[in-house]
C-alpha cells in the first residue's frame, strides 16, 4: 500500500465548535463535506477522544468556520493540537452566537455554518456525525486553506487523532522506497517523453546540493505561536545563544507547550 495517495483525496480545513452549559470546545477538522442540499446538511467524522465530540452529542448543535488560506498558524496550532479540557482555545479569537447557540469563529475563515445534529455513527475510532444546516454565512472572498497547502506550503503535520493522520516515519519510509521515487516518476513523466540515449550519455550529473539553513532564522512552534531566536537560544533548556535552529537537539521540546521540533516551522 502506497500511503501518499490518500493525500491525492481532496479536502478543506476548519474549524468545528460547540457549546455546552457554558463550556466551549473546538477542534481543526479536514474531514466536512455536503451530504443533501434539500434540507442542507453536511457531515464531518471526529475522533472519540476529542473532547469536542462530547460537548456537540450533548448540545446537539455544533458551528463550521472555513479556514482561509492565509489563516493566522498559531490558530491552527491551538485549536489542532491542544486539548479544550486544560486550554482556553478562545481566549485570542472573535467569536459569534447564532442560531444554534455554539460559537461561530470569524477570524481567519471566509465563510461559516451553524447546524443541529440530526444522526451519528459509530465508526470505531471516530463518530460519523450529520447536521442540518440552519444558518450560514460569508465573511471573505479569500481563497480557503485546503489540506494540500496546509501540508505542502505550511509543513504541518495533521494531529494523531485526524481521519487522515499518517505517522511521519511512515510517509519518510515511503518516500525513500525505489517504488515509491519510480511511481512518482511514471506519473510526472509526459506521455510519450522519451530520453535521447545519446544526449543522456554526455550530459553530467546535476550537482547536489546540500542545504544551509541561514543560522539567523527563527522559528515559530505552530502549536502555541513561541518563536525560537538564535540570538536567544534557550538557556532553560540548555541552549546558549546563537545557536541555529538546525543545530538544536532532535529531542528538543517547545519550552512552552512541549511540542517536538517536528511542530517549527520558519517565522519569515
Amino acid at each position: 500500500m502506497q500511503y501518499k495517495a490518500f493525500h491525492k483525496l481532496s479536502y478543506g480545513m476548519y474549524l468545528v465548535t460547540s457549546a455546552w452549559e457554558g463550556a466551549r470546545a473546538g477542534y481543526v477538522a479536514n474531514t466536512v463535506f455536503q451530504v443533501t442540499s434539500a434540507p442542507p446538511q453536511v457531515a464531518l467524522s471526529c475522533h472519540k477522544n476529542n473532547d469536542t465530540l462530547q460537548v456537540i452529542l450533548k448540545s446537539g448543535v455544533f458551528s463550521i468556520s472555513v479556514l482561509k488560506r492565509e489563516a493566522d498558524v498559531s490558530l491552527i496550532g491551538e485549536f489542532g493540537f491542544m486539548s479544550s479540557s486544560w486550554f482556553d482555545k478562545f481566549a485570542k479569537v472573535n467569536a459569534e452566537v447564532k442560531s444554534t447557540g455554539a460559537p461561530v469563529v470569524t477570524d481567519s475563515c471566509v465563510a461559516w455554518l451553524d447546524c443541529r445534529l440530526v444522526h451519528s455513527l459509530d465508526l470505531g475510532t471516530h463518530q460519523l456525525l450529520i447536521g442540518e444546516v440552519l444558518d450560514s454565512g460569508l465573511l471573505s472572498r479569500e481563497e480557503p486553506l485546503t489540506y494540500q497547502w496546509y501540508r505542502d506550503h505550511l509543513k504541518m503535520l495533521a494531529p494523531r487523532n485526524a481521519p487522515t493522520y499518517i505517522d511521519r516515519e511512515t510517509l519518510e519510509k515511503e518516500e525513500n522506497s525505489p517504488a515509491s521515487e519510480a511511481s512518482e516518476a511514471s506519473a510526472t513523466e509526459p506521455s510519450g517523453s522519451g530520453t535521447d540515449p545519446g544526449r543522456a550519455m554526455d550530459a553530467s550529473p546535476a550537482p547536489t546540493q546540500e542545504h544551509d539553513p541561514d543560522d539567523d532564522e527563527q522559528y515559530i512552534c505552530v502549536v502555541c505561536g513561541y518563536v525560537y531566536r538564535p540570538e536567544d537560544g534557550d538557556p532553560a533548556a540548555g541552549i546558549p545563544p546563537g545557536t541555529p535552529f538546525s543545530d538544536l537537539p532532535e529531542d528538543y521540546r517547545c519550552p512552552i507547550c512541549n511540542a517536538g521540533k517536528d511542530y517549527f516551522k520558519p517565522l519569515g
